[in-house]
């Protein structure tokens, strides 16, 4: 068994072994919107759900190797607003495109094919072409990391609105091969959902 103690290697190293290790991971597209209207578009899978009563999900957004906040956590911060969105195989490679780094005052939105649909209950708006959406508000923001690393923020965001395909709700659930979410491994990997395996829970 090889053991690593990750103080004594680099971040980029422990990233490397935290992203190929924790497998698949669920992919937070997520819009934002900065104090001159900008749409910003980004992916992030250091993504989950943190609780049901209230809804709440948690995105943990590095920061740039200069220690300054990323374009979407600051929006975020500064608006208490965003839009988050399960990515599934028809828009994979317009999420990837916008994945690239761009200056703030531009949209990575218009670099894509995709198009905005307005929000119900906040000022961002979202991808059409998504079939789950959730509307946000932030709903704490813990940074994280430490004077020698580059650290992140981890935002927290409840979740005020719901829209969902009709393809994929059925019966107040979701139909996980009609969703066909993708799944972030390391690198440039990607995996779809794959076999199913269905075992109960005991009593």
């Amino acid at each position: 068994m090889i053991q690593i103690n990750p103080r004594d290697i680099m971040g980029k190293e422990n990233y490397k072994l935290l992203s190929g290790s924790v497998i698949p991971r669920p992919i937070a597209f997520i819009t934002s919107k900065n104090a001159e209207g900008i749409v910003n578009a980004a992916p992030y899978s250091f993504f989950n759900v943190v609780s049901a009563t209230p809804p709440l999900l948690s995105v943990s957004v590095g920061r740039r190797e200069d220690k300054t906040v990323k374009h979407t956590a600051q929006n975020i911060i500064e608006n208490q607003e965003f839009v988050v969105h399960i990515v599934d195989e028809s828009y994979l490679e317009d999420m990837n495109i916008t994945s690239g780094t761009y200056d703030k005052e531009v949209s990575e939105i218009d670099q894509t094919n995709l198009k905005l649909v307005n929000s119900e209950m906040v000022d961002v708006p979202g991808i059409k072409e998504a079939k789950v959406r959730m509307e946000c508000k932030l709903h704490r923001n813990i940074p994280l990391g430490g004077s020698d690393d580059n650290g992140c923020d981890l935002l927290i965001g409840e979740v005020v609105m719901f829209h969902f395909d009709e393809a994929v709700y059925q019966d107040g659930k979701i139909d996980a091969e009609a969703l066909d979410a993708i799944g972030r491994l390391a690198g440039s990997e990607y995996a779809k959902l794959g076999k199913k395996i269905s075992i109960p829970r005991p009593e």
